[in-house]
């Protein structure tokens, strides 16, 4: 269940919540994980917004995006991080109206180490994130 966060200068998006929304759907879709409740619920996006003096590159620019996705260990294949970086990277520039983003956005790609990712109040393995879907996925099928 990865979590998404976009850091800008404030006043860079329209829509924040839309944009956290979307963030957390498209990384979804390229984890090409099922599309069950334990997922929709537990991957999420978050915007936040900073004082545009709060971020500088070296040259002294603020009008810079960072995107960080946190997921648990091996959720991303080579493929499947080209594929995150360019639909967050895509995502932000539209989600701004500033096409110009695209060359101007960051994204860092980190995983959580085994037994690190916490749901539920637990700090879970991979093989019990895996067994969770699996058990929701039966239940659901079961109708339940």
């Amino acid at each position: 269940m990865p979590m998404i966060d976009i850091y800008a200068p404030r006043g860079t998006f329209a829509d924040p919540h839309g944009l956290a929304r979307d963030a957390a759907a498209a990384v979804m879709a390229v984890e090409q994980v099922p599309d069950i409740p334990m997922f929709r619920q537990n991957t999420a996006g978050f915007v936040h917004e900073l004082d545009p003096s709060h971020l500088s590159d070296v040259d002294g620019a603020n009008d810079h995006i960072r995107v960080q996705v946190l997921t648990n260990a091996g959720a991303l294949d080579r493929d499947k991080q080209l594929a995150v970086v360019a639909r967050l990277t895509a995502l932000v520039a539209e989600a701004a109206g500033n096409p110009g983003l695209t060359e101007r956005t960051w994204v860092l790609l980190t995983e959580a180490p085994e037994g690190g990712w916490g749901l539920w109040g637990h700090a879970h393995t991979n093989a019990e994130l895996v067994q969770a879907a699996r058990d929701q996925l039966t239940a659901l099928s079961a109708g339940g």
